[in-house]
This record gives C-alpha cells, sequence and structure tokens, in this order.
C-alpha cells in the first residue's frame, strides 16, 4: 500500500476530520490509522499502520506480526518489537509497544510497506514457544494458523529439532495435538 493513500491523525488531517470521514463512511481505521474505504487491507496497510510504533532497529514482531500477516480483524492492545540491528538502542519505555532484546535472524524478517516485520513462519514459531507463558500467544497462533495452514509443517520442522529451550516442551505438546486436528 502506498503511504499517500493511509491518513494518520495530525498528518494532512486532523483526528476530527478522520473522525467525520469515517462516519461519512470514506476511511476505515486501520491499526493507527485510516485508509480510503474502497481500498483492500492486507499486510501493507497494517504494516504501515504500526510504523510510529516501530522504533530504528526493530521489527514488528510476535502477536504484532500475526496481526499484520492476516491473523484477526483487530490489532493487539499491545505491540510487540524486536532487535533488528546489530547493536542494542535505548528505547524509552512504552505502555503501548514491548520492545524484545532477542535478535532477529535476517532471514526471518521482511520489509512490508516500508516496515521491517517477523516472516509468518518466524512468528508462529516464537507464538509456538511463547504459548506455554501467554494464552493470548496461543489464540494468535491459532488464528494465524487459521489463515496460512501451510504454516504447520514448516513449524513443525523448525521446533521438533530444538532441544531444551524455554517452552519447547510445551510447544512439542501443541504440535502433536495439531497432527489430530484438521484445520
Amino acid at each position: 500500500m502506498h503511504p499517500a493513500l493511509f491518513y494518520r491523525p495530525g498528518g494532512r488531517l486532523s483526528l476530527t476530520e478522520l473522525s467525520a470521514a469515517r462516519l461519512d463512511g470514506d476511511v476505515v481505521e486501520v491499526g493507527e490509522g485510516y485508509m480510503p474505504a474502497d481500498t483492500i487491507e492486507g499486510a501493507g496497510a497494517r504494516a504501515l499502520s504500526l510504523s510510529p510504533l516501530v522504533p530504528p532497529g526493530t521489527a514488528v514482531s510476535g502477536v504484532s506480526a500475526a496481526w499484520v500477516h492476516g491473523a484477526g480483524d483487530a490489532p493487539p492492545s499491545v505491540h510487540h518489537v524486536s532487535r533488528i540491528s546489530v547493536s542494542r538502542q535505548r528505547i524509552g519505555p512504552s505502555m503501548r509497544v514491548v520492545h524484545h532484546e532477542r535478535r532477529l535472524a535476517a532471514d526471518d524478517i521482511r520489509s512490508i510497506a516500508g516496515v521491517w516485520v517477523q516472516t509468518p513462519e518466524a512468528t508462529a514459531v516464537s507464538l509456538l514457544l511463547s504459548s506455554a507463558r501467554s494464552a493470548e500467544d496461543e489464540i494468535w497462533l491459532h488464528a494465524l494458523i487459521g489463515v496460512s495452514p501451510g504454516l504447520i509443517d514448516a513449524v513443525r520442522a523448525r521446533v521438533l529439532p530444538l532441544g531444551r529451550r524455554p517452552g519447547a516442551a510445551h510447544a512439542r505438546r501443541i504440535l502433536e495435538s495439531w497432527r489430530l486436528r484438521t484445520w
């Protein structure tokens, strides 16, 4: 999606003008902004909507990346970003964004509408491993698998060889339950 078709409050239009346009049916709300009602909400629009929340040297990850890739209708209430730069940055605390220090591999990210986003496969793996600690991650994982059922085999291939690691035993139990389930 071209950035000219995406509106943020305070940019070309104020929040009041965008709200009025939304009531008139001219724009729809997507994440942190608005886009014309007659355009398709895809990964580009969703990624672009999160761009003000993504500090330089980071990529959208976890539940936020799942949303960008089409899982769920509404964005998560708190967004997640992970470090992609070699050096660590000082990022101020935010109530809206969780910053993960673990660096993402170069082949686990891609640029969507100029915003770095974790790939669907890497997102599914990280959600699977973290689902032992967070029920929300498991919900987003199932939503992501629902829109990309082909991910199951790729996730299984990456997770089963893992040794001892936090969340790995739980992840294997979930993978075993998936063998019995039809998507």
